[in-house]
């Protein structure tokens, strides 16, 4: 009963809604980095490659970090860095310009550290399952106020996503 009342005020702490992100247009990093606290080296990459570009953001910009190896790792994480941006860009020697196809989501947006950021993605996950949905791609963030923006933690703004489709039924012949 106890577990069910911690899931419980876990979900209800957290609002999970159901959207779709439309197709746009990215600058992309995608490296294996030592940890996720180091995905700040992805970014650097990305500023530093594209300073002379003179990068448009799109309206919005919706920077993120895709989690690719699917379940947490305490090293030698597959991290790809987002920006999206308007125009097109040629590639440099680690950013890559690509367009995103649109994606169902799951999400649910939090303001404080990343270090909190667990709890979180139980909550989505959680909301997922029970809501006849299934994991259909990687996990991601969406920072709306990240350390670019301030250097408060608790002033960070992330969305937790996992893309998703309807679970479909077994159907009775």
């Amino acid at each position: 009963a106890l577990k069910q009342i911690r899931k419980d005020y876990t979900m209800m702490k957290y609002d999970v809604t159901l959207k779709e992100l439309p197709e746009r247009y990215v600058a992309s990093v995608r490296q294996r980095i030592p940890s996720y606290d180091q995905e700040s080296l992805l970014w650097q990459i990305m500023m530093e490659e594209t300073q002379n570009l003179h990068m448009q953001p799109a309206n919005p910009c919706l920077t993120t970090a895709v989690f690719y190896d699917g379940e947490y790792k305490e090293n030698d994480v597959d991290v790809e860095v987002t920006k999206t941006v308007r125009g097109t860009y040629a590639d440099t020697e680690h950013v890559k310009f690509k367009t995103l196809p649109p994606v169902q989501i799951a999400s649910a947006t939090y303001q404080g550290r990343y270090e909190d950021i667990t709890e979180v993605n139980v909550a989505v996950a959680n909301w997922i399952v029970e809501n006849g949905y299934e994991f259909n791609g990687f996990g991601f963030n969406i920072y709306y106020v990240s350390p670019h923006e301030t250097s408060n933690p608790e002033e960070y703004v992330t969305e937790v996503c996992y893309p998703v489709k309807k679970k479909e039924t077994a159907s009775k012949a």
